[in-house]
């Protein structure tokens, strides 16, 4: 039995296609600014835990060796209070890698400057409060 093959081939236009991929694009385009938004959003909520954490820890270490209100305390000291292999222990650091550093018994701590600067587009003082 002979099969008989048309020649005529049914497909997509290039001008279709290409209406896909711009239909496409323009989705993109409008997807990709809200989730970088998101993102630097998400760093900021991370970096105020942090300095919650880092306020918490300084008490403790306060308390556990007698220090008095104004006595500084080193990045090795309250780190050791912190839970061990996060990356506030490891490094003593925020996750835009910006140093926390010394802190103060009693005295809040405050963001970085280079995080502040950093995430200034997404966020505003009263959302840093009481870490200003």
């Amino acid at each position: 039995m002979k099969t008989k093959f048309s020649h005529y081939r049914q497909g997509f236009t290039l001008v279709e296609i290409m209406i896909v991929v711009a239909i496409i694009a323009l989705l993109a385009s409008i997807a990709v600014p809200g989730f970088l938004r998101a993102r630097k959003r998400s760093q900021a909520s991370r970096i105020l835990n942090d300095l919650r954490l880092i306020d918490g820890a300084c008490d403790m270490y306060a308390i556990e060796t007698n220090k008095a209100t104004g006595s500084p305390v080193a990045v090795t000291d309250w780190t050791n209070y912190l839970k061990k292999g996060t990356n506030l222990y490891l490094t003593g650091k925020d996750i835009l890698g910006n140093s926390y550093g010394q802190q103060t018994v009693d005295r809040i701590p405050s963001v970085p400057t280079g995080s502040r600067t950093a995430l200034s587009d997404v966020t505003d003082s009263a959302f840093w409060s009481p870490y200003n």
